[in-house]
Formats: C-alpha cells, structure tokens, sequence
C-alpha cells in the first residue's frame, strides 16, 4: 500500500456534514453511522474516513481492511474535482449515486456510448463505452462498481498512454474482479480498490461521494 494523505486537519476532524441527508431523521441516522465507524475503524487520515464510509454503504467494517489505496488517490481526486474534471462511471447505478451538489464536475455513464464498438466486437457495452471515451479520459475521475470488463479496458488504455487523474475500482463478483483490481494497483495511477472479490456499486459510490465531501470541506 502506498503513503498515504495527511491533510488530518481538515479531514480528520469530529465534526460531520453529510450533503446527501436533507432530512433531521438522515442526518441523524449518517451520524451515528459514522460515529459507529469512526470508533471500529479509526479516524486519523483521509483514507479512514473513506474506509468508514465503504464499510457504512455495505452494513460491514470487515471491508475497511479490504480497501488499498495507490499512489496518494485522495489528493488526486480532489485536484481532479478543483479542476472540474469529467467523472466517468461504468453503470448507470453508480452514475445515479454519487453526489451531485457541491462540485462542478459532470457524471456520465459509459454506457451512453459505444454501442457500435460493442456490437462489432462482441464486448460489454461498458467497456466499449470506456474505448469510445478514451479522449476524454485523461485527467478525469473513473468510477468502476461493477464491470471486471470495463476496469481491465481502462487499464489497458493506461498502458498505452491514456492518464486518467484517478481510478476507483470496486467490481464485484467471482469472474474477473478480482484480477481486474490486482491489474489496477499494478499500474501507476492514483486508484482505491477492493482486494478480492468483493465490492460493488455501494463501494465505489461511497469512495467517491466521500472525497467530494472533503471537497466541499475545503
């Protein structure tokens, strides 16, 4: 696992702002959520806090100790959301989840494109919207939770000069998840991923929806 950020003083802090519960009952239910986390998990770095919020989005902090963090991805995400940078997603579940207040960055679905790639090649179609994408993937954020296929295209395109800002790679599943992220931490992109076969649309929205909050933190 790479060095990890310490900007503790602005992220690490007990005070807590949740932008996605508009409600007292929400927000009463994130907070004791997070105070929950923060106690079972730690709460000494960025990447705690986005361990805190995975384990939260899937009922187990078991997952905390799944996440790997390369190559200092907390700052290059939030340098990606300063810059406006597109967030490119591979389903249209994880498009919906993640937080749209607070940032300027748009959020598309791979899936809007490629569907002539996919049909010439038989590939997924989340993949091929990745291929027909690929010039707008340098400096973008890309947000996988659900297609092995989609993360090794990517990876691909990496190994060939294409530099995306930041990957979040949580495919899930038993064919190819695993591997597709083993593939991920080997290249040299900023990434969070999950070991093994775990993870999930939930994961890889939570891992993002987290780093905006600390955008709008500041």
């Amino acid at each position: 696992m790479s060095k990890e950020s310490s900007r503790h003083a602005a992220t690490t802090k007990s005070t807590y702002i949740d932008i996605g519960a508009d409600t007292k009952e929400g927000y009463a239910i994130s907070t004791k959520s997070r105070a929950l986390a923060r106690e079972a998990i730690g709460n000494n770095t960025p990447e705690d806090r986005i361990r805190q919020r995975c384990s939260i989005a899937v009922g187990d902090f078991a997952l905390a100790d799944l996440i790997r963090f390369e190559h200092n991805p907390v700052k290059a995400v939030l340098e990606a959301l300063r810059n406006k940078a597109p967030v490119i997603t591979d389903i249209r579940m994880v498009q919906v989840g993640i937080q749209k207040k607070g940032h300027a960055s748009e959020v598309i679905c791979a899936l809007d494109f490629g569907a002539d790639i996919a049909k010439e090649r038989e590939i997924t179609r989340s993949s091929a919207g990745f291929l027909a994408l690929k010039d707008r993937l340098p400096g973008s954020i890309v947000v996988i939770g659900n297609a092995p296929s989609a993360l090794l295209s990517v990876c691909a395109m990496v190994k060939e000069g294409v530099r995306p800002a930041a990957i979040i790679g949580a495919p899930v599943g038993f064919v190819n998840a695993a591997e597709s992220k083993e593939v991920l931490r080997t290249i040299d992109i900023p990434s969070i991923s999950t070991e093994g076969t775990r993870g999930g649309t939930p994961v890889a929205v939570a891992a993002l929806n987290e780093c905006i909050t600390m955008y709008i933190e500041g």
